[in-house]
């Protein structure tokens, strides 16, 4: 019988490592304690041999590594390492893009159906890198299928971008589905005229980490603007209207201090500019933010909020169908889509089944979000909160949807910050990276996303002991509870 982490959190030491949800395909793990962050992070041993699953993109799932164990008893050589791909074209980028940054030879191979990128030992963490950050990864449900010699054809994108479309306002035809977030959003980069050029991308607000790492490691370079106020922001605005860039990305929010631009005149500028506008919304979902109200192309996770269930990674790329970026932007996506990295058919399925509820469940969350923020914002304990609802919210408040709400992901952080481990380890919450599930998900996000550069975090205004809140669907109370008796028993 599943376990019902709603009921039954996943927050003591002996939960360490087990999958959340409880299912064989979940998307993220319990880490429920500070020292196992750490151990995490560190490698230990008696971490990570306890760890059932982790996130798909960083951490092998098991079915997964059984695969490429097969790959390399039937293909590499000694001294040979080796990673799987789903397809020609995502084995072929990875390949130019291994060999280049190693400065070694690799070489491809068919593998009864997918793809293999074979490298000398000393570039495999080239190549995992290249799985991680591209995104174009194998799930653990088409290894399974592989594995058990059901490896499915077929596709049903066409039916999650028609149910999608439904709530961003572009059209089918204009909505581009992939294995992961991070597909889509190295694919949107690829797609970028300017990229052919030569030309960097710029960010706006600090982003969830892989999200600038892409530009950097996938574009020709990208200009950071850590916090877009000011004399900087105006001036990033000038080189956006002179067309310096080929791209300018920016979070709606923005992951994990839920901060939201001036999105009007960043708009107005690349308007000007010739410059696309790439606008995430995976930290409030669609339902309830507009992000083509102002952006060319709107990226975005399904795995978090509009799966709602964390048992299925995917991502989408929505095309605002009057930009001047339109053409050429649907031109690039429409190969990379069907190409690069297509969601699994087996995945597809799961994704098409957990939308059904995501309307409904986005209500409980919103609620639970502004409730969970406003108790916390106002609590002695507590030294500052991040959550759309909070502040001057006026630029959240331009993107968001009539009848939308503020979102169930914030942060926080205490003031007396040495306390944090303790309160992390009484909470009575699931514990673990990603957020989106159906029981609330906290998380020591700056560890977790930052952990071999937490000054530089803490140069940006994030701090190492920030935590990390994804609201579930729990009655508001036994949040609120948790989260009292945590900072009592600390």
């Amino acid at each position: 019988m599943k376990r019902d982490l709603a009921a039954n959190p996943a927050w003591q030491e002996e939960d360490l490592g087990l999958p959340l949800p409880d299912s064989p395909h979940a998307c993220s793990v319990c880490l429920p304690t500070w020292d196992s962050i750490l151990g995490y992070e560190e490698g230990r041993e008696k971490v990570v041999k306890r760890m059932r699953t982790g996130y798909p993109r960083f951490f092998k799932h098991p079915v997964v590594e059984r695969l490429f164990a097969a790959a390399k008893a039937e293909i590499a050589g000694e001294h040979e390492e080796l990673i799987v791909l789903p397809t020609r074209a995502s084995v072929q980028r990875a390949h130019r893009w291994v060999e280049q940054r190693a400065e070694t030879a690799v070489r491809i191979c068919s593998f009864h159906g997918l793809q293999v990128l074979v490298v000398p030992a000393k570039a495999k963490p080239d190549a995992d890198a290249y799985w991680r950050f591209a995104g174009e990864v194998v799930s653990s449900r088409q290894a399974q299928d592989f594995l058990d010699g059901n490896l499915r054809e077929g596709s049903k994108s066409h039916l999650i971008a028609r149910a999608l479309s439904k709530f961003t306002g572009a059209a089918p035809e204009d909505t581009f589905i992939f294995t992961s977030g991070m597909a889509a959003v190295t694919a949107v980069l690829r797609a970028l005229p300017g990229m052919h050029d030569g030309k960097k991308t710029l960010q706006l607000e600090f982003p969830y980490v892989d999200s600038l790492k892409v530009q950097e490691m996938f574009g020709h370079g990208v200009v950071y603007l850590n916090e877009a106020t000011g004399e900087s922001f105006d001036e990033a605005l000038m080189r956006i209207r002179h067309g310096e860039f080929a791209g300018v990305f920016t979070e709606v929010p923005s992951n994990p201090l839920l901060r939201t631009v001036d999105l009007h005149r960043v708009a107005e500028a690349c308007a000007e500019g010739g410059t696309p506008l790439v606008i995430d919304d995976s930290a409030a979902g669609p339902l309830n933010v507009n992000g083509l109200q102002f952006a060319d192309v709107v990226t975005g996770s399904l795995t978090k909020w509009i799966s709602g269930e964390g048992d299925v990674m995917a991502g989408m790329v929505s095309i605002r169908a009057d930009s001047p970026a339109a053409n050429a932007l649907r031109e690039s996506l429409t190969v990379d889509a069907a190409e690069s990295a297509p969601l699994y058919i087996g995945d597809a399925e799961v994704l098409l089944a957990n939308l059904k509820g995501y309307t409904k469940r986005m209500k409980v969350v919103n609620t639970n979000g502004l409730g969970l923020a406003t108790w916390l914002s106002a609590h002695p304990a507590v030294a500052e909160v991040w959550h759309p609802s909070l502040a001057d919210n006026s630029n959240y408040q331009a993107v968001m949807r009539k009848g939308g709400g503020y979102g169930g992901l914030l942060s926080f952080i205490l003031k007396v910050p040495k306390k944090t481990p303790k309160v992390y380890d009484a909470l009575r919450l699931s514990k673990g990276p990603s957020f989106g599930t159906p029981f609330t998900l906290v998380c020591p996000y700056t560890l977790l996303a930052h952990y071999h550069e937490l000054q530089w975090a803490e140069g940006c205004g994030v701090s190492a002991n920030l935590l990390r809140v994804s609201c579930g669907l729990e009655p508001l109370e036994t949040i609120i509870t948790a989260f009292e008796q945590a900072f009592i028993n600390a």
